[in-house]
């Protein structure tokens, strides 16, 4: 049966908005309605002043929506829109945000983002494989799949079902491997498209960082979806980012894409903790032969000529791919492997730097353990 967004209309307008005693399509509430094969999105606009209060009127609308016949899953978020720091009173196009207030997120120590110029180079095994590092090295480890489009971090974490929430206003991340998850994926079905715009986008992702009981963290890893868009932007503006990782392969078409990525964070002043460079190498399993197959030190000599640090090289990996696709990174499939090592590696420069750019101040306090 073919879903029609009149269809969908109609059967939101069986929900009153309780602050105007109207429906919410009368009333103005629902925006962004995409209706596409069966799928459905749509953004419920509130006062930002409301927030969380208006979490069941959300649920009251996604609920018709899934009334309606044909219907195979609907994705509904809150949007409240504010006028943008950006613009007032000020000319700060973007280049920068020093002015702009970035709340800090409770109970969180410090925040990585781990991003990319181009998709297809190993961002997100890279993201999910230095948390899982980061955890072998005692820290408290949270990972944010902010790549709204194309989650990938309940495929790779191997997670499934949707969290459950404590209180019905915030939620409560997944857990796999030793660290907290929250992706859109946990609450979507897995083959169901995002057709969103970019406030749609936005919204969806603060509530991932603000509406999600994340706990006492050292670190959230967040990752970010390729390129140098909205999220990316949100993420440099709204979140206080202690510093970025960027992921590239060797070959040149990617490293273009990856310079884009460090220029775009240093426009609006996050740090560039470094590159690293992902698919640096093959090394045959039966013979030992070295095949450098997407070239090998590009990404050394970009951070060279950037004057940004080289963060070191993940070989590639055969049983990376298997591992991923079975839900079951490296660093835990095979904790003593040499591509474990290589991300292990990677974790102790990424926290050196943390603590770095923390101060003594960020530190956290030494740990007694009576023996």
């Amino acid at each position: 049966m073919t879903v029609t967004r009149e269809a969908v209309l109609a059967a939101l307008a069986t929900v009153v908005d309780p602050r105007s005693g109207r429906d919410v399509v009368q009333a103005g509430v629902i925006s962004g309605l995409v209706v596409r094969d069966g799928h459905v999105g749509f953004a419920v606009e509130v006062d930002p002043r409301e927030g969380a209060a208006m979490e069941p009127l959300r649920a009251r609308c996604e609920r018709a929506a899934e009334g309606v016949p044909g219907v195979l899953s609907v994705s509904a978020v809150l949007t409240a829109h504010t006028a943008r720091p950006e613009h007032q009173g000020g000319h700060d196009h973007g280049h920068g945000h020093g002015a702009q207030a970035k709340p800090a997120l409770p109970g969180i120590r410090s925040v990585i983002a781990v991003a990319s110029g181009k998709g297809g180079v190993g961002k997100s095994t890279t993201a999910v494989n230095l948390a899982l590092a980061l955890a072998r090295r005692g820290l408290a480890v949270g990972l944010l799949d902010a790549d709204i489009y194309g989650p990938s971090v309940p495929r790779l974490m191997g997670l499934s079902g949707k969290p459950d929430t404590r209180d019905g206003k915030k939620l409560l991340p997944m857990r796999a491997h030793g660290v907290a998850c929250m992706s859109i994926g946990f609450l979507i079905e897995e083959d169901t498209p995002m057709i969103w715009r970019g406030p749609m986008v936005i919204s969806a992702l603060t509530q991932l960082l603000n509406e999600v009981e994340w706990g006492a963290l050292d670190v959230l890893v967040c990752d970010l979806p390729p390129g140098t868009g909205d999220v990316q932007l949100t993420m440099a503006q709204r979140v206080p980012v202690t510093g970025a990782v960027i992921v590239s392969t060797p070959q040149d078409i990617a490293l273009i894409d990856a310079r884009k990525g460090l220029n775009m964070f240093r426009r609006v002043e996050v740090p560039v903790f470094g590159i690293v460079e992902n698919m640096s190498t093959f090394i045959c399993p039966h013979c030992g032969e070295r095949s450098d197959i997407f070239g090998h030190g590009g990404a050394r000599d970009t951070a060279l000529k950037y004057d940004v640090d080289f963060l070191g090289e993940i070989p590639l990996s055969l049983p990376v791919r298997i591992q991923s696709d079975l839900g079951m990174p490296i660093v835990a499939a095979d904790p003593d492997g040499p591509v474990t090592q290589a991300y292990l590696a990677l974790a102790d420069s990424v926290a050196t730097r943390i603590e770095t750019a923390l101060g003594p101040q960020g530190r956290r306090p030494p740990r007694i353990v009576v023996r």
